[in-house]
């Protein structure tokens, strides 16, 4: 047993070292600005990436290409990218009025640019974060490409394999494959990959989309085309920093921006000097537990109010949430456009127009001025800091903000219980640095009993990324006297704000209220559990709204 432990312990140990070294090694190539992955400057964060083998990455230290990793990475990077052998990180530098259309990846909202053939230029306006994700997932991206390349280069003077051969006339074809040609270029596909006809076939529709159904195909012919040329040619790929993002980050500019369009309306509605709560949720959980039930009252005649939820959130539901969303606006909600590059949309609530006797929340009851609600939507990772802590400034340096609480929801990876389930923590490890942040959270476990929800308490670690977790680590940070029930990536970042705020700038009440809470959409301890397995579907909507409710609750004095 005590060997077992120690086993863990150096695991855990390598682990750690890994990330602080792959930490440490994007910062160096982001301060020279520029770097080839695959080259002598990409050595120390290739070697990181495979000590770590971070779960949701799968087999990449395998022979054989990841397919789930690949899906999860494609799906986090700019369509055409395969294509790529330069990619440029910016910041926003007026690509928006250019005739260059964004690229938008369908699950990380950052704006793209293909300059020409070669060329992808990625923003970068959410803060180091969003650097470390782009470089994760290219490293990741890079290595498998690699791995294409070594089944199929029979020399290096550039002779190729059948199966290549065929793979690529397949995709230089240019037309939608019939059922037979789909299934012979399948078949050659998972012989260059490594993998049986079957896993390929099982996850091929999930790479494609209306307008391009075999860009599976399309993706690994590209990376591992780029891998041969980056041999047999040395036409290495490249990753380089703008000198305007490298002048930019880390002074909030885009934080900045966004804090100060919030505060200016603020001021046009006179909501400036009232009692504000700021949650930082998604757009439809508060707004929807607030005036769904009502807005929705002949659509949905009996059925309960998480039935309605659940409605709400099916993608059919587009007449129904814009029933919603008018009832909202009547009864006095702002919504804010996101419009400072920080991709964080916002609402404001002026509490004193809501007519209480036909929301759901009829009990609710203020002493003295009625608050404003400020929802903003989810920050990433340390643009959390950024964000929060230039909401939380004086306006114009001498109209302190009346701020009474900030309350977090959330979701995260979980390392006891699964999806669905409801952390609620009392204190972030910010990982890889000595930050440590303890606070009384205004939410406790006993609030959710009875929903038939398991809730874990305890405290919760702010990774550097949620690709760069490993089981070793994550079971150490869970089993030792930590005892870590979850992770995520901007707890600690909102806590740094807020306690910078209240205690040392002393720009909002030192008392400011404070309210954790994640449900959990991964357990990365459990095979088959990471986020990489796929979504939460509507696993999600009841945690959702159960903590959405308990802060409004809170905040309307009803509990």
């Amino acid at each position: 047993m005590k060997e077992a432990k120690n086993i863990l312990r150096t695991r855990a140990q390598e682990s750690s070292a890994a990330i602080e070294k792959m930490y440490i090694t994007m910062r160096h190539l982001f301060n020279r600005g520029f770097y080839k992955p695959m080259g002598v400057s990409g050595d120390t964060l290739r070697e990181a990436l495979m000590t770590l083998r971070p779960e949701i990455y799968g087999n990449i230290a395998d022979e054989k290409v990841e397919l789930k990793g690949l899906l999860y990475v494609i799906e986090r990077l700019p369509l055409g990218i395969e294509e790529c052998r330069f990619i440029n990180l910016t910041s926003d530098e007026g690509y928006s009025k250019s005739h260059f259309q964004a690229i938008v990846p369908p699950k990380r909202r950052r704006n793209c640019y293909r300059i020409d053939a070669e060329q992808m230029n990625i923003e970068i306006t959410r803060g180091r974060s969003d650097i470390y994700d782009i470089l994760t997932h290219l490293t990741f991206i890079f290595i498998e490409s690699h791995k294409i390349k070594d089944r199929v280069l029979l020399d290096d003077g550039g002779e190729v394999s059948r199966d290549w051969q065929k793979l690529e006339q397949a995709v230089l074809h240019n037309e939608r494959l019939t059922l037979v040609e789909k299934e012979i270029a399948i078949s050659h596909a998972a012989n260059i990959l490594g993998r049986t006809f079957e896993d390929v076939l099982d996850i091929y529709d999930d790479f494609g989309s209306e307008e391009a159904p075999d860009r599976f195909l399309h993706i690994v012919f590209w990376l591992g085309k780029l891998a041969i040329e980056e041999v047999v040619h040395n036409d290495k790929r490249t990753i380089t920093f703008s000198p305007i993002l490298r002048e930019r980050l880390g002074h909030h500019i885009h934080g900045e921006i966004w804090a100060t369009n919030i505060k200016e309306i603020l001021k046009e509605n006179q909501l400036l000097e009232r009692p504000i709560h700021i949650i930082s949720a998604n757009m439809h959980s508060v707004m929807n537990s607030i005036f769904a039930k009502n807005a929705l009252k002949s659509t949905f005649k009996g059925k309960s109010d998480f039935e309605i939820f659940e409605e709400l959130s099916k993608s059919t539901a587009n007449g129904s949430r814009n029933k919603v969303v008018e009832e909202a606006i009547k009864q006095g909600m702002i919504s804010l456009p996101e419009k400072a590059g920080t991709n964080i949309d916002v609402q404001i609530f002026d509490t004193a127009k809501i007519d209480w006797a036909t929301s759901a929340f009829p009990e609710a009851y203020f002493e003295g001025e009625k608050p404003v609600l400020i929802v903003m939507d989810y920050a990433f990772g340390e643009q959390a800091y950024e964000t929060v802590d230039e909401l939380l400034k004086p306006y114009k340096k001498n109209i302190f903000l009346n701020v009474q609480s900030v309350s977090i929801m959330g979701k995260a990876g979980i390392l006891e219980g699964g999806k669905g389930d409801i952390m609620i923590p009392n204190a972030h490890i910010n990982e890889g640095t000595a930050d440590n942040y303890f606070f009384e959270n205004e939410l406790t476990p006993e609030m959710f009993q009875g929903n038939h929800i398991s809730v874990f308490a305890g405290s919760m670690v702010t990774v550097l990324g949620t690709s760069l977790q490993n089981r070793d680590l994550l079971k150490f940070f869970h089993e030792s006297t930590w005892g870590v029930i979850g992770l995520e990536m901007e707890g600690s970042h909102y806590q740094k704000a807020i306690q910078s705020a209240s205690k040392i700038r002393k720009s909002i009440p030192k008392d400011v209220k404070v309210r954790y809470a994640y449900y959990a959409s991964d357990n990365p301890l459990e095979t088959g559990s990471t986020l990489a397995s796929g979504g939460l579907g509507t696993t999600g909507v009841k945690p959702t709204y159960l903590i959405t409710i308990k802060i409004l609750e809170q905040i309307f004095n009803i509990i």
